[in-house]
Formats: structure tokens, sequence, C-alpha cells
């Protein structure tokens, strides 16, 4: 590899040289990650399996909770009981009615 000469160039062409290095190395290094993927996954077949077998990878999704309570004066307002209680819980419970009242 030849040597270049920075010496001629300002600061702002050097940092816009660093900028362009920097993004190079980052394309350079996902392309790497690609290439090694596809050649362990062309294995993995070649061998009967998929790469997520071998590798146990399994995209996981978030579970969602389903609401519990529900309030009777406004339907859409709806609470898993899980987490912070929302306002229409917290007087309801402050006027000492009981949650099983707002079960679903």
């Amino acid at each position: 590899m030849s040597k270049i000469d920075l010496t001629g160039l300002s600061k702002g062409e050097l940092q816009k040289l660093r900028k362009e290095v920097d993004k190079a190395i980052v394309n350079y290094d996902a392309r790497a990650k690609q290439d090694a993927l596809a050649v362990l996954e062309s294995k993995a077949k070649e061998l009967g399996f998929s790469l997520s077998e071998l590798t146990g990878s399994v995209k996981k999704t978030k579970s969602i909770n389903p609401p519990k309570y529900r309030n009777p004066s406004d339907p859409a307002l709806t609470w898993t009981g899980r987490g912070r209680q929302p306002q229409w819980i917290k007087d309801a419970l402050a006027a000492g009615e009981n949650l099983d009242a707002y079960a679903i």
C-alpha cells in the first residue's frame, strides 16, 4: 500500500477524510459479517440444518399482557394489573371500592 501524503490537507479536509474512513470501516465490517454469515448458512444447509437450529437463536416475540380491569364509566380505559395503577383505579381504591368490581 502506498503512503498517502496528508500534510497538504486542511483541518476540514482531514476531518472529512476521517469521517469517510470511519464510514468505510463500518461498511467493510458489515460486508465481512454478511459474507461470514452466508458461508455459515451454506455449511449448515450442506449438513442438513438451518443456522438458527444450530445456534439456538430464535427471535422472541414480546408477550402482550391482556387487560384484567376495565373502567365501567369509560370501557376504553383498561389496566393489565401490572405496573403503575391508572388514576381511575387509584380513585376507586381510595373510595373504598374493591378491585374485583373492575375485573373483566
